[in-house]
Parts: structure tokens; sequence; C-alpha cells
């Protein structure tokens, strides 16, 4: 086990007080928990691909899709429409 000297600027000063009076933890525990999270945090966020953002979008069958890309003008026109309630 290694022993390290931190230096905590004001904000992350109260935030651990805050966490220490909220919780009741030593300082130990409560900076060892919040370096868990985080740990956590990164592992998940570096396993996720831009796939699997866009399979959690659910857009539908078709997505946005107003029109075929084969009736592009008819598409275009359909939206100037909606966008303008006519």
């Amino acid at each position: 086990m290694a022993t390290r000297r931190v230096r905590l600027d004001e904000e992350a000063e109260r935030a651990l007080a805050h966490i220490r009076k909220t919780t009741g933890l030593q300082i130990f525990e409560a900076l060892k928990r919040g370096l868990l999270t985080l740990q956590e945090r990164v592992d998940h966020k570096s396993s996720r691909t831009p796939y699997d953002v866009y399979r959690q979008l659910e857009l539908g069958a078709g997505g946005y899709l107003i029109a075929p890309s084969t009736e592009t003008r008819q598409g275009v026109r359909k939206a100037i429409r909606k966008k303008l309630h006519r």
C-alpha cells in the first residue's frame, strides 16, 4: 500500500466535508469510494461504442424519415410544410 499526499482546492475541501458530514465516512474511505466510482464510469464509457449509443436512441420504424430517398423532393416539401405549419 502506498502513501499519497494530495492537495485539495476549496471546492474539493467543501465537497469532502459535505460527504463526511452526510455519510460519516473517514477521509480515506470517502476518497476510496470516489476513486472506485470513477473507475467504474471510465470502464463503462470505454466499453460503449457509437453503435451502442445509436441502438439506444429508439428512433422507431424509419427513424426521422419523412419520405424514402427515391421521393426526396416530396419529402422536402412535406418537411417545409410541417415547419411552416401549412
